[in-house]
């Protein structure tokens, strides 16, 4: 048995010593042996103990060490997606809605929440916009966002005063540092651009934006956050990585329909998890059948009391399916 890998952790230092402590006495044991018949007896079976005291105190430390590596593992980096639904402009503007929603929310928490990349709609919403999102629990917190979000409301421009119910989807994948899948270069097409918008003469001079074609799957990755084309494409990598992770795991829930996954039902990201009904002021999550009051401050940021029930939910095994959705 190596104790020395024990003794290194400060939660099992301790469970060590007496490890080595009762390996000691096990050691003085048996050196006794073979003098007395009737002593052997009694020394074999304080042996027996010791040795069991000490398998089970294993047991324990390698618990702990387990424990220590999940949360190591566990990631602090994710991408956050919306995109604008059924609806025309006032589902871009509702996509816009719940992106500012998630940044007022992670600055509540002191999150970094950065935009990589945004397609605005003619009224000022998002067709489509990406996030990186990054700080302690806020992959824990946030998974539970993938999927349709819906809401009905009367919009600014309705002149007459009519509901419109408009949709957005919400995807978000987690960025981790050892990723499960393996890319082969020949299968990415790179291509370089101007960045636009705020960041000085030079990003707008050098080409510094990259854009990504994964032609195997088709996905398409566009970073243009950093100032260099090389930090650029690390983060595009980076995400076309957790997009194939994401799709792996959507395959695989598909071979597998019987086995609910710990996301949001089967994780798929056409399953309406959430009305947000304006005029009767009301949020309700369909997974958990709750609801929440306040619409105006809940797009102001406070989901907390969202997403902590939506944890502690899934931890206990009881986050329900979502509701089929109408789709993008």
């Amino acid at each position: 048995m190596d104790i020395a890998q024990y003794k290194e952790n400060y939660k099992t230092m301790y469970l060590a010593q007496e490890c080595e402590r009762l390996l000691s006495q096990v050691d003085d044991l048996k050196q006794m042996l073979g003098g007395d018949a009737e002593m052997d007896k009694l020394a074999e079976g304080e042996i027996a103990l010791l040795e069991t005291t000490i398998n089970d105190l294993k047991i324990k430390m390698d618990e702990i060490i387990e424990g220590d590596k999940e949360v190591i593992e566990k990631p602090k980096e994710l991408v956050l997606e919306v995109r604008a639904g059924v609806g025309g402009e006032e589902a871009a503007i509702f996509a816009q809605n719940l992106a500012e929603m998630y940044e007022r929310y992670s600055a509540m928490k002191g999150w970094s929440f950065r935009p990589i990349d945004s397609s605005e709609s003619e009224m000022g919403g998002f067709k489509e916009a990406t996030f990186e999102v990054s700080g302690a629990g806020a992959y824990d917190l946030l998974r539970f966002e993938t999927g349709v979000h819906r809401i009905q409301r009367i919009p600014a421009t309705e002149k007459s005063g009519r509901i419109h119910t408009s949709t957005a989807s919400v995807v978000v994948l987690p960025i981790r540092k050892k990723s499960t899948v393996v890319i082969n270069p020949q299968d990415i097409e790179m291509s370089f651009t101007r960045s636009g918008g705020a960041g000085g003469q030079n990003v707008n001079k050098v080409e510094t934006a990259v854009h990504l074609v994964h032609k195997p799957s088709g996905i398409h990755v566009h970073c243009s956050v950093e100032r260099s084309q090389l930090k650029n494409r690390e983060k595009a990598m980076s995400i076309l990585a957790a997009k194939l992770e994401q799709q792996k795991e959507e395959e695989e829930a598909k071979k597998h329909l019987d086995i609910r996954k710990e996301n949001i039902g089967t994780g798929d990201r056409s399953e309406k998890i959430r009305t947000y009904n304006v005029l009767q002021d009301r949020v309700t999550d369909h997974r958990i059948k709750e609801s929440w009051h306040n619409v105006e401050k809940i797009f102001g940021g406070d989901i907390d009391q969202i997403t902590e029930v939506l944890l502690e939910r899934a931890q206990a095994g009881n986050l329900g399916p979502a509701e089929d959705g109408d789709g993008e």
